[in-house]
Order: C-alpha cells, then sequence, then structure tokens
C-alpha cells in the first residue's frame, strides 16, 4: 500500500454529532447551522456514516480517536485513557505504575456531586495549588506509595500512583459518570444524584485490591486536604465553585504498544491537536505535531495544516469546540461555534490549499447531543471532498444527509482507509 502521492487533510471536530433539539427547532447544531464553507466542501465530496468505536458504545475521547486513526483495540488489549494522558503531559510513567483520568467536581454538604467539572474553567494557580497541596500532605499507609497530580486544561487532572508492589488496571472508577469495561471508558446515562464511587477490584488478584485499596484512600485522604485548603476558602469567598473532589476514572498500569501511524499507512502523517489525551495519543503514534496556537485559534490551525501538505501526505487536525457545549447541554452555542469554525478554520483553509491536489476529510469522535450533556453511539457523519471526486448528491454535512451517502456506514477504524481509497480511485 504506497499512499506517498496522496495529499490529505483529516479534521476531526470533537462531538459535533446531534439529536434533534427543541432549541432549533427539532433540528440538529449541524442542520441548524449557516455554514456556507462546509456546504462548499461537501457539494465537491462524498458523505457517509462512521460508528466510532462500536454499536452501543458511547466512548470516550481516547479510544475514539484511536479507533477514527485507523487503531481498534480489543478490551484486554487497551492501556487506558490514563496512561494516554500520563503520556501526553511528560509524566514520568513506567509499566507497573497506576494512571488515572481525573476531574475536579464540587460536592455539597452531603458529599452529592453539585457539578463534575467544578465550574469547567478553573484558574491555573487554583489548580496547580490544590494539586501541590495534596502531593505533600498526603501519607499512604502502603508503604513507599507516592503520588503525582498533574493538572492540564480546565477542570482536567492526571493522577500518577507509584507503589513498591506492582499496581494493577483491574479496579473500577470513582467518578460515576463512566464504566471501566474492559480498560475502556464508556460513558453511562446517569441522573442529576450523583456519588463519589468507591474503587473496587475487578479480579481477586493481591495487586487489584491493593490498588483499590490505595485509591480509595487517596480519594479519602484527598478530599480532607482539600476541605481544609485556604485556595477553596478563597473560592467560597468569591462565589466560586469549590475543588471538593477528584473523580477518577480509566486507570492503566502498562506503555501502549502499537505500529507507528507512518509505517501503519505508509505515509508521513502529523497532526494539530491541543488536549493532554491528543498530545498522548499523538506521542505513542509517533506522529509529528506541529504547533498551531490554542484551542480557538483556528485561522492558525488552518494555516499551519496548509503549510504542512508542503513536507506531509497527511494531518489531523482536532478542533476541541463542539464538544463543551454538547456538555453544557447548550445547542445554540454548539450551533454558533459550528459556524464559527466554518468561517475561521474551513474559510481559511480553503483559501490556503489547491483542492485539485490536497483533499479534505472531516468527520468526529463520536457525538455529543446536547439533550445528553454527553457522548453518545450515535453514528457521525464523514465527509471525502477535493475538486477531483465525484459528488453523491451531497449538499451539506449533517447527519440526515449522511445516512443517504454514497460511503454507508462504516466503522471507526476504517475511516482513513476507506478516504484513501476514495481519493486514489477518483485522483
Amino acid at each position: 500500500m504506497d499512499n506517498s502521492d496522496v495529499k490529505m487533510i483529516y479534521v476531526l471536530l470533537d462531538g459535533v454529532g446531534d439529536l434533534p433539539h427543541p432549541d432549533l427547532d427539532g433540528k440538529t447544531p449541524l442542520e441548524a447551522a449557516n455554514t456556507p464553507t462546509l456546504d462548499k466542501i461537501a457539494q465537491n465530496g462524498v458523505i457517509g456514516e462512521v460508528i466510532s468505536v462500536g454499536k452501543g458504545i458511547a466512548p470516550e475521547s481516547d479510544i475514539a480517536v484511536f479507533n477514527m486513526l485507523g487503531y481498534k483495540f480489543n478490551h484486554e488489549d487497551y492501556v487506558g485513557r490514563g496512561v494516554i494522558e500520563a503520556i501526553g503531559v511528560g509524566v514520568d510513567f513506567k509499566n507497573g505504575d497506576l494512571a488515572l483520568r481525573g476531574n475536579y467536581a464540587t460536592l455539597d454538604e452531603q458529599g452529592i456531586i453539585t457539578d463534575r467539572r467544578a465550574g469547567r474553567h478553573i484558574e491555573k494557580e487554583d489548580a496547580h495549588g490544590i494539586a501541590e497541596e495534596i502531593q505533600k500532605k498526603i501519607q499512604f499507609s502502603s508503604p513507599n506509595t507516592s503520588v503525582v497530580v498533574a493538572p492540564t486544561i480546565g477542570h482536567r487532572v492526571t493522577i500518577r500512583i507509584r507503589s513498591e508492589k506492582g499496581l494493577s488496571s483491574k479496579i473500577t472508577n470513582t467518578d460515576p459518570a463512566y464504566s471501566n469495561i474492559g480498560g475502556m471508558g464508556v460513558a453511562k446515562a446517569v441522573g442529576d444524584y450523583l456519588k463519589i464511587e468507591k474503587c473496587l477490584p475487578l479480579d481477586e488478584s493481591n495487586e487489584a485490591r491493593l490498588t483499590s485499596d490505595i485509591v480509595n484512600e487517596f480519594n479519602t485522604k484527598s478530599i480532607d486536604i482539600m476541605k481544609q485548603s485556604q485556595i477553596n476558602t478563597k473560592r467560597k469567598e468569591a462565589k466560586k465553585k469549590l475543588l471538593s473532589c477528584i473523580l477518577l476514572r480509566d486507570a492503566g498500569n502498562k506503555y501502549p504498544d502499537v505500529i507507528p501511524i507512518n509505517q501503519k499507512f505508509s505515509m508521513n502523517f502529523s497532526c494539530i491537536v491541543d488536549m493532554p489525551v491528543e498530545l498522548g495519543i499523538s506521542d505513542v503514534l509517533k506522529m509529528k505535531a506541529y504547533e498551531a496556537g490554542g484551542l480557538t485559534d483556528y485561522e492558525e490551525k488552518a494555516k499551519v495544516a496548509a503549510k504542512a501538505m508542503d513536507t506531509q501526505n497527511a494531518i489531523y487536525v482536532h478542533l476541541k469546540g463542539p464538544d463543551e457545549f454538547g456538555h453544557d447541554g447548550d445547542a445554540i452555542g454548539k450551533m454558533k461555534n459550528i459556524e464559527e469554525i466554518d468561517q475561521r478554520f474551513f474559510k481559511t483553509l480553503l483559501d490556503n490549499i489547491d483542492s485539485n491536489r490536497v483533499a479534505i476529510v472531516i468527520s468526529a469522535d463520536h457525538s455529543t447531543p446536547c439533550i445528553n450533556k454527553g457522548h453518545s453511539d450515535d453514528p457521525v457523519p464523514v465527509l471525502v471532498s477535493a475538486d477531483f471526486i465525484k459528488n453523491d448528491g451531497t449538499t451539506r454535512m449533517t447527519e440526515k444527509q449522511a445516512k443517504k451517502g454514497s460511503i454507508g456506514l462504516i466503522q471507526g477504524a476504517e475511516v482513513i482507509e476507506t478516504s484513501l481509497n476514495i481519493i486514489k480511485s477518483q485522483k
């Protein structure tokens, strides 16, 4: 398989898939949005649907992105999001350590979770200050056990626990919104009444029992430290949401072993990513990552992606925006964010590439319906476009049109290969 003559910009719009919403007159954000540039791209291409991980699985971003990049793991082969994020933020991690993804969250006096993300936008000095307090003050009863608490972006935290005895990944989450199914985080349908869950061993091994005990001890002691923190005293006075606890999920205890993406697809494949999990994935897949501004520097990302085509065969661009509006249940905000991406990213991209030479592939890692305020297993659209691709009747990139497209329904792990076949067959 020689793909050295292909030029492809592959854009994943995080969580862009959705369901009809009453605030948008029964349309999805993609349907309701005014997207002249995306419409132009769609009219130059073919469309279909993707189930990113599997039917019935509402995936987390890590496993969804791996699939959308062509890597389908069996449950037992996956290392867990905690490990990927630890690698992404540069935490010292080795086999036998335990890595977990965490969220700063807010509890009420009865221990009920009132906000799983503690307001989402947390000042860096507060996030790092409380993390340092926990690291310094926590004392584990198991000898020679230590913890690294590494805040990343907003409410997100990466935890690495090291012990003189090897730790197991076979434990349950303390975050009640996600199940740990064979190492993969799967979103649960949850109500408003949530409490931190006790970490339990998932097998009978001594390592799993020890690990769950250590995690529960971390949970109890870190809550006490956070309760007494001057940072939270000041937050309370300022009427900000308290950083009351860290919800933990997606345990992992080994470094991933995968084929590098350039070797897998016989091409120079690079990326533009921002979040710790995507940075971790790029590191694991040995994918060159370009600097391209912050999360919403859409014009910069488009220009860097276009310029990369001088030296690369493909570049994967991950745009975070739509997912956050989905989690917040803000359908109008999600629609406006799609419109902003259309004008600032896609218009800039088209202005800087030769569509006779460079194909654009657009999809999502998963759906985040605003009515659910969480990830779902609903299929997402996939669009493959270039001047040389014969249009299949597609006029817009929407969930409805995706159902009728010539690509049909495919799996996430098939997207890149399918796109390459379409591009090469019509070039």
